[in-house]
């Protein structure tokens, strides 16, 4: 005899992917149980927002989806049905308007997080939600969801389940990847958890301390064949900011960093300058005047090309492709976030586990990896409604 599941739907994990999800399956139609394990619901989404909240990224869709790498063809349908524009839309659907700024970032004019979930929490409580905080998943028994909670041991039965247990970095905030072991245990071959948006260990000589805390602007980072153009800061470990994160990936894998101190100058423009007379001005004085370098870039300059040549030539080679030896990226748990988790290959096109029928993965859980500034946001929300639809058809064709 079949017994009637607990819930329709279950969806585990609190964060912008299982909301999404749980949305999706609320509006059409399905009764939604949304466990979390920490006592909040989106406490990594209100970090994010502390800094401004980058919803989405402005830009022509083909450089959108590059900016996914190597995840760039298994991402494209979810992004294609939830694109920036979409983004945009959901989120003044909320009733927050959005702005873009000079580089294409798309921030609500708030500029916080919690209004936004405020809002979106109260849409999903209004559609009959029932969630549950402090409900700890530690596996299956048999058909059965198993939690941990305040009142003890449950188990809940689902026709459709929706993993969104987020990565693993910043454990405090839920994302402990402490699900891969369950995972593993159901026969999925994960891929190996690895920093993603990370700061660069660097250790600086005594020169360098009084730029502690002090920004790099108008620079362009480059390893291995990834490049990028941003701000990073000077810290007491090392490199750290939007404009180092794009190359993650290359710098996690040993390449070396370049940085040009001076990217809107050809080498040759470069040369002029630096061919012009000094007089009695300090070398530091002269590249401050001609190049218009800061303090901070004219520090990292000494740190790393010195004794600097005398020939303007070999000077702006030096100031285009300045070499900063480093030790690699920061632990995984202070990233922003990972890469590895389920590989596409355990995934169907659906988003649902090939292993266990009926659950689907969705958000930073999954092998993919993207630089901040809206990409990372946009995907976790596009896999969310792409995996939500999915477990929403497969319940009605039951």
């Amino acid at each position: 005899m079949q017994t009637s599941p607990d819930t329709p739907a279950l969806v585990i994990g609190g964060g912008p992917a299982g909301l999404m999800a749980a949305d999706v399956l609320l509006s059409a139609g399905h009764r939604v149980l949304l466990a979390e394990a920490k006592p909040s619901l989106g406490r990594k989404f209100l970090m994010a927002g502390k800094s401004g909240l980058n919803l989405t990224r402005a830009q022509p869709f083909g450089p959108f989806l590059a900016a996914y790498g190597g995840a760039e063809a298994a991402l494209r349908p979810m992004l294609s049905a939830f694109t920036p524009e979409a983004v945009q839309g959901w989120a003044e659907g909320l009733g927050q308007t959005t702005f873009t700024g000079s580089t294409g970032r798309v921030f609500p004019e708030v500029m916080k997080a919690s209004p936004l979930l405020r809002a979106w929490l109260a849409r999903l409580d209004g559609m009959g939600l029932e969630r549950h905080t402090r409900w700890r998943w530690t596996g299956w028994d048999g058909g059965a969801c198993r939690f941990d909670t305040p009142e003890g041991l449950r188990h809940i039965t689902a026709g459709v389940t929706v993993l969104a247990l987020g990565g693993a970095s910043w454990a405090k905030l839920g994302s402990d990847g402490a699900w891969a072991g369950i995972l593993a245990r159901e026969g999925v071959a994960l891929a190996p958890f690895r920093p993603a948006n990370a700061g660069l260990c660097v250790a600086w000589s005594e020169h360098m301390r009084p730029h502690f805390g002090a920004p790099l602007k108008n620079v362009a980072f480059r390893a291995g064949t990834l490049a990028s153009r941003g701000e990073a800061v000077i810290s007491a470990r090392g490199l750290e900011g939007g404009g180092l994160y794009p190359l993650s990936p290359a710098l996690r894998e040993g390449a070396a960093l370049e940085i040009d101190l001076a990217p809107d100058l050809t080498p040759e423009e470069l040369t002029a300058r630096l061919s012009r007379p000094r007089g009695k001005q300090s070398l530091s004085n002269h590249l401050r005047k001609v190049l218009k370098l800061s303090p901070a870039a004219r520090a990292l300059l000494m740190e790393y090309a010195r004794p600097l040549p005398d020939a303007p030539e070999a000077m702006a080679r030096r100031i285009k492709a300045l070499a900063v030896p480093h030790d690699g990226l920061r632990p995984m748990d202070e990233a922003i976030s990972t890469a590895g988790g389920v590989p596409f290959a355990a995934l169907d096109e659906a988003l649902m586990l090939r292993a266990r029928p009926g659950t689907y993965c969705a958000g930073e859980m999954i092998d993919w990896e993207a630089p901040t500034g809206g990409y990372l946001l946009t995907a976790c929300l596009a896999t969310g409604l792409w995996a939500g639809r999915h477990a929403a058809q497969r319940l009605e064709t039951r």
